[in-house]
């Protein structure tokens, strides 16, 4: 029997939530209409599912709203919840990832954010703290800003270490830490780098997106500006597995929530382009780790598609079998209950598609 799913959906203009039904999926919003949702997250570590929604407002400015009942209310505080110290002298522009902790660790939730920062949470995501290693590191001041901005795009807390935390940045590359935040040291190696005079750089990579495996959290994949990779040592090193791909160039990368060596991605033509290779839309599987790739068509526009998936607007839900979803820069939000299978059409005709999650509840 299928398993209810919520998606939640960040657009431009607001978020909405797709709930999976006999009849096919209903779809509710917008909530906080008129923001942009770069981050969102579905926490179902408690008894009751908690909706975040990273928001930015061009009259409020940037902020976090939750809601613990699927979102029919908001909680909004009076107080921007993510915000710099004085001492910094930094103003928030972003928050673009909301990522719970460690199961074991039912409070905390990281926010990454722009200019490049991590923020932490020890209230389910009602109030943050700056994450003074990251933002104190020597290399910050030489941090560039990639074209979407100079951001923490990723977080991953390590699901059973909570003094283990990843983040990447566009450009910057990958950090880790091991002392809970203290200290975070590049982790780069074997990441191209093709614009810069040493191509292989200790920092300094825009690197698109990481994923890990949950129940193998030595399993990384990453999604670069040209390129794709596998690490299976924590991100301590990278091995390109871009081979079989029309082209090395995406923002997305998902990895199966059930196999460590199943993993998606989106692949576009690059620089100056932004679509699909040819206009087909098709979402690109492997199921051997990067070894070889085969494309998923299967209920996709047939027609040219020459939109954009952004580098948060695709991921796995935690069904079994479970589904893979994926929302687009024209609007359009699909989604397979078969692991890439088959699609079907979610939502179609939404704002620019930023930011998307889903779980079952």
């Amino acid at each position: 029997m299928a398993q209810d799913v919520l998606v939640a959906i960040g657009t431009r203009k607001g978020l909405f939530l797709a709930s999976s039904s006999a009849n096919g999926w209903e779809v509710t919003g917008p909530h906080h209409a008129m923001t942009d949702v770069y981050a969102v997250a579905i926490d179902t570590r408690g008894d009751t599912p908690r909706l975040l929604a990273g928001v930015t407002s061009e009259h409020w400015g940037p902020g976090v709203a939750t809601s613990d009942d699927l979102g029919k209310t908001w909680h909004e505080p009076d107080r921007a919840p993510v915000a710099f110290p004085a001492d910094t002298g930094a103003a928030l522009t972003r928050v673009w990832q909301l990522a719970p902790g460690p199961k074991d660790q039912p409070d905390v939730v990281y926010a990454g954010a722009e200019p490049s920062s991590l923020f932490k949470s020890t209230d389910g995501g009602r109030t943050f703290d700056l994450v003074r290693g990251l933002w104190d590191h020597p290399h910050r001041e030489t941090w560039e800003p990639g074209f979407g901005g100079q951001a923490v795009h990723t977080v991953i807390p390590h699901p059973a270490n909570p003094d283990h935390v990843t983040v990447a940045m566009s450009a910057g590359g990958v950090y880790r830490t091991e002392d809970g935040g203290k200290s975070f040291a590049p982790s780069n190696k074997g990441i191209k780098a093709y614009f810069m005079p040493d191509q292989f750089p200790e920092y300094g990579q825009c690197v698109h997106k990481l994923a890990q495996h949950p129940a193998r959290p030595d399993r990384f994949y990453a999604q670069n500006h040209h390129g794709v990779y596998r690490s299976d040592d924590a991100g301590v090193t990278w091995k390109s597995i871009a081979d079989g791909l029309p082209c090395d160039f995406g923002f997305p990368i998902v990895v199966h929530p059930h196999d460590p060596d199943t993993v998606y991605t989106f692949p576009i033509v690059a620089d100056g382009h932004r679509f699909p290779p040819d206009g087909l839309c098709r979402v690109y599987r492997s199921r051997d780790a990067g070894e070889t790739w085969e494309a998923l068509d299967n209920g996709l526009p047939k027609n040219p598609y020459w939109t954009t998936i952004l580098r948060d607007a695709m991921c796995a839900d935690d069904a079994d079998p479970a589904g893979v979803y994926f929302g687009s820069r024209s609007g359009d939000v699909y989604g397979s209950r078969d692991g890439g299978d088959s699609w079907a059409l979610i939502a179609q005709d939404l704002p620019d598609v930023l930011s998307i999650r889903a779980a079952v509840v």
